[in-house]
C-alpha cells in the first residue's frame, strides 16, 4: 500500500494498543514502525530488476520484522525510560504494526515475500489497489481524532478504534467482492473456448467496484472489465498478442528469468525501437502499464542481453475518467 496508509495504520494500531498507557507516544512509533519496511526502496541492490523483485522481501519478513521487534523495543524503552512497566505492550504494538504492514502489502497485486527466507513466493492476495481512500480515510480520521483529543477523554481513543473496525471491514468486503468477481469470470471464461488460460482478477486504480480480469495463455494475453453492479455476468475480452518469441534467445538471461518468476507469468515481451521490452501486465490496463524493463537488444540474428534498465511507464490519465464510467455503465466506451 501506498506510504500514508501504511503510516496511518501504523499509527491506528499503535494507539490501539497502548495509547490508553503511553499516550501520543503510541501514535508516534505505530507510525515510524508503519513506514520502517518501505524504506528498503532506498537501498540499492545493482540494477533495476533486483531494486524492482527484492522490494518487499527481508523487509517485509514475518521472521526477520519479529527478529527486529526487540531492537525497537530496546530504543523505545532507552528514548522513554518512564514507560518501563510498558514494556510488554511495547512489544506489542512494535511487532503487530510490523506484521499488519506486511499483511496488508501482501491484499495488493505487487506481492509480498511474508515468509522469507523460508518461503520467497510473493504473497500477492490481489483484492485491494495500492491507493483506496475507502480503506484508508476511516485510518486517517481515527489517527487524528487520538492526536488531538485530551487523554482525560476517550473519544479520540474510541474514534481510532472505529476507524480500524471500518478499514478491516472494507478489507472484509473486498475479499467478497472477489469471490464474486472470479465466479463471474470462471463461468465467462467456460463459455468464450478459453479453457487453458491463467485469470487474475484485480480491482481497478482507487475503488474496489470495478475489477480488471487478465488471462494468459502461451501466445496471448486478453483483459476484459467487470463491475459488481453489472447486470450482465459476461465479460468481453479483448486479445494482446503476448510476442514471447522475442525473449526464447534470452531465457538463460537471470532478469529475464526474474520477471517470469516475480510475475506470476503475467508478462508479455515487445521490441520498442532497438530495445527488448519486458512489461509487468498486472499494475496498469491496456495500453498503461507501470513497470516496463528493457532486459536486451535487438541484433543479428537473434536478440541479445543488455545492461537492465526500467523504461518510463505508459499513462494516460484520461482512463481514469474511463474507469470511473464504467463502474456504473457497462456500455462505457474509451
Amino acid at each position: 500500500m501506498d506510504s500514508m496508509t501504511q503510516l496511518a495504520l501504523g499509527a491506528a494500531v499503535g494507539e490501539a494498543v497502548a495509547g490508553r498507557q503511553v499516550g501520543r507516544r503510541a501514535l508516534l512509533w505505530g507510525a515510524v514502525c508503519g513506514t520502517l519496511p518501505d524504506l528498503d526502496v532506498f537501498i540499492p541492490l545493482g540494477d533495476a530488476v533486483r531494486d524492482f523483485t527484492y522490494h518487499r522481501s527481508a523487509s517485509h519478513s514475518l521472521f526477520v520484522l519479529a527478529a527486529l521487534t526487540p531492537l525497537m523495543v530496546w530504543l523505545i524503552l532507552k528514548l522513554h525510560p518512564n514507560t518501563q512497566e510498558y514494556r510488554w505492550r511495547w512489544f506489542a504494538l512494535v511487532y503487530l504494526v510490523f506484521a499488519t504492514h506486511v499483511v496488508l502489502d501482501s491484499f495488493t497485486v505487487y506481492g509480498t515475500q511474508i515468509f522469507w527466507p523460508f518461503v520467497t513466493t510473493p504473497m500477492t492476495w490481489s483484492t485491494i489497489f495500492i491507493i483506496d481512500p475507502l480503506y484508508t480515510l476511516p485510518l486517517l480520521i481515527g489517527v487524528i481524532a487520538a492526536l488531538i483529543a485530551a487523554r482525560r477523554w476517550s473519544w479520540g481513543y474510541t474514534l481510532n478504534t472505529i476507524g480500524l473496525a471500518l478499514s478491516t471491514g472494507y478489507l472484509l468486503w473486498t475479499l467478497g467482492a472477489k469471490w464474486h468477481v472470479e465466479h463471474v469470470v470462471r463461468n465467462s471464461i467456460a463459455g468464450q473456448n478459453m479453457a487453458n488460460v491463467k485469470v487474475l482478477t484485480t480491482p481497478t486504480p482507487f475503488n474496489s467496484l470495478l475489477w480488471r480480469v487478465l488471462a494468459v495463455d502461451d501466445i496471448n494475453y486478453y483483459e476484459g472489465f467487470y463491475s459488481v453492479l453489472d447486470k450482465d455476468k459476461s465479460i468481453r475480452f479483448e486479445p494482446y498478442p503476448r510476442s514471447l518469441n522475442m525473449i526464447e534467445p534470452l531465457t538463460d538471461s537471470w532478469p529475464v528469468q526474474r520477471l517470469q518468476w516475480f510475475t506470476k507469468n503475467f508478462y508479455a515481451a515487445a521490441a520498442v525501437n532497438n530495445d527488448i521490452i519486458i512489461t509487468d501486465l498486472r499494475m496498469g490496463t491496456e495500453p498503461e502499464y507501470v513497470f516496463r524493463f528493457k532486459v536486451g537488444e535487438m541484433a543479428n540474428p537473434h536478440p541479445q542481453p543488455a545492461p537492465v534498465e526500467q523504461m518510463p511507464g505508459i499513462r494516460n490519465y484520461d482512463r481514469l475518467n474511463w474507469i470511473w464510467a464504467r463502474i456504473w455503465d457497462s456500455q462505457a466506451v474509451y
